[in-house]
C-alpha cells in the first residue's frame, strides 16, 4: 500500500491485515519527556515552539527516538486555527490557553472568517513538510485539528471552562449565531487539514475534546453534524495513497454508532468504554483507536503491561485496531512506563494474532 518502511498504522486504520497492533500516543511529544522540556525551554514559550518548524520537528521526533512507536503526530496545538482567526491566543502558566478577544458580540461573530492555511498558518505547513522529510519513510505522520464544536467552546468561553455556560447559553438562546461560528470553523478545519495533507500528513485526526459535555440532541446538532461536514470535505487520497481519518469525541461512547456512520475511517475511544463491546456495536464499519486510561501509566511496569493486554484481549485478534490512550498522556507519566506499554502492546498483539 505504501512506500513506508512501517505502514502498520495506516493499514490498521483501513482495517487491513497487520502482524501486530500498531501504537501511538495522544500528546506523545510532551512534558513527560525531559528532552521535550529542554527544547521548550530553548524555544522560550509554547507558541514559539509551535511556530518554529525546526523545533516542532525536533520535539515530534523525540518520542520516536525513545520508543518503537508506529506513527508520529505533528507537534502543534488545536487552537492555532482560532488564533489565525484573530482571537489572540496566549498561554498563562498554570491556567492553560486563553484568548485575548473571545467571541462576545454578535458583530464579532458575524465578522468571523476562515483563515487561509497557507498564509496565517503557513508555519504549521512548514513544520509538516520538515517532519515528513525528517521521518524519511520510517513511520507515517499524523496531522490534526480540533473539531468545530471544541474550537467554538474555546472561542466563546475565552479558554477552558468548568460549566460551558457561555457557549451553552448561546446554543439555546441564539443557535443561529452558534451555527454561524460552527459553519465558518468547519470550513477552516477542512482547509487546514487538507493543507496538512498536501504538505505531507499521511493521516489526519479530529479532536472533539468537549463533545461529551453536550446532551444527545445538542451533540447531534452542534458537534456531530459539523464533524460529518469536515469528514466529507477531506482529501481521501494523495499521490495514489489513501489518507485515513480518525474522529475522537471524548465522552462520546453513548453515540458510538452515530459517529461511526459519518464516513470516517476510524473512531477514537476514551477509557470509559470496553473496546470489545465497542467493536461489537460498530462491527466492521470503522477501525477503532484506543483506549487505555492514561492514569494506568502511573502504575508499576508489570501493571501497565497487564492493563494493556486486557485492552488487546477485549478487542481480540481482529483487524482494525490502533492502540492508544483514552486521552492525552499526562505530563507526570514516568517515561519508563511508556517503554513497558510499547513492549507489551507489540509483543502481546503478535501472540494473539498468531494463527
Amino acid at each position: 500500500m505504501s512506500r513506508l518502511r512501517n505502514d502498520t498504522f495506516l493499514r490498521a486504520l483501513l482495517r487491513q491485515p497487520t502482524d501486530y497492533t500498531p501504537l501511538w500516543l495522544m500528546r506523545q511529544a510532551g512534558r513527560y519527556l525531559p528532552e521535550y522540556c529542554e527544547t521548550r525551554r530553548r524555544a522560550g514559550s509554547f507558541m514559539d515552539l509551535c511556530r518554529n518548524p525546526a523545533l516542532a520537528c525536533e520535539v515530534t521526533l523525540q518520542p520516536l527516538a525513545r520508543y518503537e512507536l508506529d506513527a508520529a503526530i505533528l507537534f502543534s496545538d488545536i487552537l492555532t486555527v482560532p488564533d489565525a482567526m484573530g482571537l489572540g491566543l496566549y498561554f498563562t502558566e498554570g491556567e492553560g490557553p486563553r484568548f485575548e478577544r473571545p467571541l462576545r458580540e454578535e458583530w464579532e461573530i458575524r465578522n468571523l472568517s476562515a483563515p487561509d492555511p497557507h498564509l496565517e498558518l503557513q508555519y504549521v505547513m512548514d513544520a509538516v513538510a520538515e517532519i515528513r522529510r525528517a521521518l524519511d519513510g520510517s513511520v507515517p505522520l499524523i496531522g490534526f485539528s480540533g473539531s468545530p464544536w471544541t474550537l467554538a467552546c474555546y472561542m466563546v468561553e475565552g479558554g477552558s471552562s468548568s460549566d460551558y455556560r457561555r457557549i451553552k447559553t448561546l446554543a439555546y438562546s441564539r443557535p443561529d449565531l452558534l451555527h454561524h461560528i460552527l459553519s465558518v470553523t468547519a470550513d477552516a478545519v477542512i482547509a487546514y487539514l487538507n493543507a496538512q495533507i498536501e504538505s505531507g500528513a499521511q493521516a489526519v485526526m479530529v479532536f472533539d475534546s468537549w463533545g461529551g459535555v453536550l446532551s444527545e440532541d445538542a451533540y447531534r446538532t452542534f458537534s456531530l453534524a459539523y464533524l460529518e461536514r469536515v469528514v466529507a470535505g477531506l482529501i481521501r487520497e494523495r499521490d495514489g495513497e489513501r489518507v485515513p481519518n480518525i474522529v475522537f469525541t471524548k465522552g462520546g461512547g453513548l453515540w458510538l454508532e452515530r459517529i461511526a456512520d459519518i464516513g470516517c475511517d476510524a473512531v477514537g475511544l476514551d477509557w470509559t468504554m470496553d473496546i470489545g463491546r465497542a467493536r461489537a456495536r460498530v462491527g466492521d464499519r470503522v477501525a477503532l483507536q484506543g483506549n487505555l486510561d492514561p492514569s494506568v501509566l502511573f502504575a508499576p511496569p508489570d501493571v501497565v503491561a497487564a492493563e494493556a493486554c486486557k485492552v488487546l484481549d477485549s478487542f481480540g485478534p481482529h483487524d482494525g485496531h490502533v492502540f492508544n490512550l483514552g486521552h492525552g498522556i499526562s505530563q507526570f507519566t514516568p517515561p519508563e512506563s511508556v517503554s513497558a506499554l510499547v513492549e507489551a502492546v507489540h509483543d502481546h498483539s503478535r501472540r494473539i494474532r498468531r494463527p
